[in-house]
């Protein structure tokens, strides 16, 4: 028994004598790793970045044609929705203080509440339908350059646009109704057209519609 432990702890010496050789090899023979990056260059490692061309980068962007159709309409169509159900609002409020079969607080309140959602909303779904003919329209009449065909008649795309949406709006009524309500969008464009140019605004200045 004696000779098996004084064996078992000369193996034991053994294997610490060996860890420590193995563990001074280790942190002692080998070198220091160089961190010198002078050698490096970053345009061989890394020419995906773009580390080698120094001329900026630009996004697509076409400035002739502008913002898309589906842009314009969904602009067109919020700020008209907005504005018609505000201003339909204003005047319903009116009817309905107007209107009201008696001054009592609650009947007077009902009453414009009623006046105020019936003339706003009418007013409001109409602008939004009007401004996506119009914006349909106009992005057509841009998409095939009308404008190249009508000569001194500058610019025709906004009159043609307006025209056609007042048409096709009232197109149910019957024809004759129609081309009045194209002539009233006509006429529209046109003494926007000549107050600006009175006023030495840029026309279509504001982005909305012909305005």
């Amino acid at each position: 028994i004696e000779s098996i432990e004084s064996i078992e702890s000369i193996n034991r010496i053994k294997m610490s004598q060996r860890s420590e050789e193995e563990f001074n090899d280790e942190g002692l023979n080998k070198p220091i790793p160089s961190f010198d990056t002078s050698s490096i260059k970053l345009s061989t490692i890394a020419p995906a970045y773009g580390v080698a061309d120094t001329t900026p980068d630009y996004l697509d962007y076409d400035t002739d044609k502008g913002r898309g159709i589906m842009v314009t309409m969904f602009a067109n169509a919020g700020l008209s929705y907005l504005i018609g159900t505000f201003g339909g609002g204003l005047y319903g409020l009116n009817q309905g203080l107007m209107n009201t079969p008696s001054n009592r607080f609650k009947v007077k309140l009902n009453s414009v509440l009623n006046h105020c959602s019936r003339h706003g909303s009418r007013l409001g779904n109409m602008g939004g339908c009007l401004s996506v003919f119009y914006s349909f329209y106009e992005y057509a009449a841009d998409t095939f350059e009308i404008d190249n065909y009508t000569g001194p008649v500058q610019p025709a795309g906004p009159a043609i646009a307006a025209f056609m949406t007042g048409a096709t709006y009232k197109a149910t009524a019957g024809p004759r109704v129609a081309a009045l309500a194209g002539t009233i969008g006509l006429g529209s464009v046109g003494i926007t057209y000549a107050a600006y140019s009175v006023l030495g605004i840029p026309y279509g200045q504001k982005g909305w519609l012909f305005f």
